[in-house]
């Protein structure tokens, strides 16, 4: 394996795990304004990604720099052609930071529900635009011979974008209606499984429409001797098995199958693109792992210091879950008396 290879993989990993952790947390913020009306349910399912969610968005600070890093071309071409939508992307994530802090700075109805809200939309933006950024990856794009976007803001929103947007929302809203399963309890518990079971069999439709619409109206899954399209299928039946485990009240593995969901649809994504990275409409135009890849001196220099630093990330990240891990009660006044949002 070579190393644009081995970056190309680091990266896709980098961008999986982001998904996976922040999907959750941004699920968490779409379900807030719906799941209750009391400030008391409201903080605690704030207070169920509160440790989380800034160390989770490191994935895609890293998953950014290393993009810029190892593969320049890559960088220049994506952030320059999805300009607008990462700026609005931004935004949301900015305001849905600042929504965390200011929250319970003022004890007032009118001026917690904004904030709400404000975490709501800062979630259902990044959720939406994400899977309308890697839709469009899928379906190709305007590139020219110089490796330049050559459509306009509207040409990312197609038919085939919107419903990659729409996808990667539900997905996450269910994934993180699981992850509440895990950290709530009492009757707040049984509120979060009904509403997870009501999100289930809309996701797994919207996926499916998403498989068959990428398989007849593109030609994305017959790279590669078709091995994306089987992980594409395999997403879908354990979107299957976890709403049937949510069901069955077996919410570990029911989580845990909605993390092997995402994994296995970026899988499909990042195995089907392969060697390319941006797939133009003219294929002479396409980006790979070789034309926009840094030079070998800075990919080895590189994996020297992700070797080093990836592990300590990963390993930091995993003790905060341990120590995070214990359920959040609402009926227990000792439970809720150090809620901070």
């Amino acid at each position: 394996m070579d190393l644009n290879t081995l970056w190309y993989i680091l990266i896709g990993t980098l961008y999986t795990g982001y998904f996976i952790l922040e999907g959750f947390d941004f699920g968490v913020g779409i379900l807030l304004p719906f799941l209750s009306k009391e400030d008391t349910s409201r903080r605690i399912v704030i207070n169920s990604i509160g440790p989380h969610w800034d160390g989770n968005e490191v994935w895609l600070i890293v998953a950014g720099g290393a993009t810029f890093a190892a593969f320049p071309g890559w960088y220049a071409t994506l952030f320059s052609g999805f300009y607008i939508p990462f700026f609005l992307l931004l935004v949301a994530l900015i305001i849905r930071g600042v929504a965390f802090e200011f929250r319970s700075k003022i004890d007032k109805p009118l001026w917690r529900s904004v904030w709400d809200w404000s975490i709501f939309f800062g979630s259902l933006i990044p959720s939406f635009l994400w899977g309308v950024a890697f839709a469009n990856i899928i379906r190709g794009l305007p590139i020219d011979s110089t490796y330049n976007y050559t459509g306009g803001v509207l040409n990312l929103l197609n038919p085939f974008a919107i419903l990659g947007g729409i996808i990667s929302t539900i997905v996450f809203t269910f994934h993180g209606s699981l992850f509440l399963t895990l950290k709530t309890a009492d009757r707040f518990l049984l509120n979060i499984r009904r509403s997870s079971l009501q999100i289930w069999l809309p996701a797994l439709l919207l996926v499916l429409a998403g498989i068959l619409f990428t398989n007849f109206s593109t030609n994305f899954f017959d790279r590669n001797n078709g091995i994306g399209f089987i992980f594409a299928l395999a997403a879908l039946i354990l979107l299957i098995l976890s709403g049937i485990l949510n069901r069955m009240e077996k919410d570990k593995p029911a989580f845990l199958l909605t993390s092997l969901v995402i994994l296995t649809g970026m899988a499909s994504i990042f195995i089907s693109l392969y060697p390319n990275i941006l797939i133009a409409y003219n294929t002479a135009n396409n980006l790979t792992i070789y034309n926009s890849a840094s030079g070998p001196n800075t990919l080895r220099t590189m994996t020297i210091i992700a070797g080093i630093f990836v592990p300590l990330v990963i390993a930091y990240q995993a003790w905060t879950y341990w120590v995070f891990r214990k359920r959040i009660s609402v009926e227990k006044p000792t439970d809720t008396s150090s809620l901070e949002y």
